[in-house]
């Protein structure tokens, strides 16, 4: 099939594809918020039904009183506060299932049409699994702010991040498939450079989800040094490797340096493809350059939740880029 018959395949990928950003912007504010707990239940097929009256909401804030966040936190809660939190997870559950329509029902009536003839088939079938799987590791994430402490697991956090930026990834390569725009020949090592960069990137975001899960963005709001330290003391009765996983001091501290890290190495790409790819190379200089600032200007507003969203959106960007890098450009040795 041309690339032609296969636009309304690409456009409706695109919707899905700029929907799962969407998701990740709605997850940001809805953690930035503190709403991420406040519904305790999953109900997958029935959750998209709100309260609808005053008993309903009762019943719901009744529910929610008895777990860790209001117990330990919220207690100060009216039902009015309650409803601005449930607002916003509400609305992250509801877009969640709102994605699984847009891929399930479309993929149905192409496929019915004949119009996935020439496409790669199982991996558009693989993306509405793969967005299931999403939204069971997100209730899995939940619950574990649900029993003991009134906090998400930063861990789980993290991995619900990344699968969801996966699945972006994955859209995003079966895009560029299918519309095959022109490759670059670059040196094989420039093509490591670019991988390298990927793995970075993921490594990096995934330590920001950890900033986040812990709360760790808003110690410090100094910069370039954190309160006068450019690394902050060594916690105590914590060995290296747990404090850079679980302190939050040493988590914000590793965000910061891994940031310099990556910025470093995606400059060094940039120089490498400015022959090859110049408008690839102006493009990551751009995203990197953006994304730093962002990051600099989160800090010293002590997380002011514009900013915060913002950085989150330009960390899913960049990793875009860097999958379309790794997608456009080929070994000149390959090639050959």
């Amino acid at each position: 099939m041309s690339q032609q018959n296969h636009r309304p395949v690409v456009r409706w990928l695109w919707v899905i594809y700029g929907m799962i950003v969407g998701m990740i912007a709605l997850g940001g504010i809805t953690r930035l918020t503190g709403s991420g707990l406040s519904m305790v239940e999953w109900a997958p097929l029935f959750g998209v039904v709100p309260p609808l009256n005053e008993a309903d909401w009762l019943a719901t804030f009744a529910k929610y009183k008895q777990f860790p966040q209001y117990k330990l936190v919220n207690q100060w809660m009216t039902l009015d506060d309650f409803k601005r939190i449930f607002f916003w997870e509400y609305l992250h559950r509801v877009w969640g299932r709102l994605i699984g329509l847009v891929v399930l029902l479309p993929m149905l009536w192409f496929w019915r049409t004949g119009r996935l003839e020439g496409t790669p088939k199982g991996r558009i079938v693989a993306m509405f699994f793969l967005g299931g799987l999403q939204g069971v590791v997100g209730w899995i994430m939940v619950r574990s702010g649900l029993v003991d402490q009134p906090a998400v697991s930063h861990i789980r956090l993290a991995i619900h991040l990344l699968l969801a930026l996966f699945i972006a990834q994955w859209v995003l390569w079966l895009i560029l498939d299918l519309q095959s725009p022109p490759r670059a020949d670059v040196p094989s090592r420039t093509r490591r450079m670019i991988i390298g960069l990927l793995v970075l990137v993921v490594v990096q975001i995934a330590w920001g989800a950890f900033v986040a899960g812990t709360r760790a963005g808003y110690l410090f709001s100094t910069f370039p040094t954190m309160n006068g330290y450019w690394w902050p003391p060594a916690p105590p009765e914590q060995t290296a490797l747990h404090a850079l996983f679980h302190d939050p001091a040493w988590l914000h501290a590793t965000h910061r340096w891994l940031g310099l890290l990556v910025f470093g190495h995606a400059i060094g790409t940039a120089m490498r493809l400015r022959t090859a790819a110049p408008g690839a190379a102006r493009l990551l200089f751009a995203t990197i350059s953006v994304q730093v600032v962002l990051g600099i200007a989160t800090v010293l507003s002590h997380v002011q939740i514009g900013l915060a969203v913002s950085h989150q959106l330009g960390g899913a960007l960049l990793l875009s880029v860097v999958t379309w890098l790794l997608w456009l450009t080929k070994s000149e040795a390959a090639s050959r």
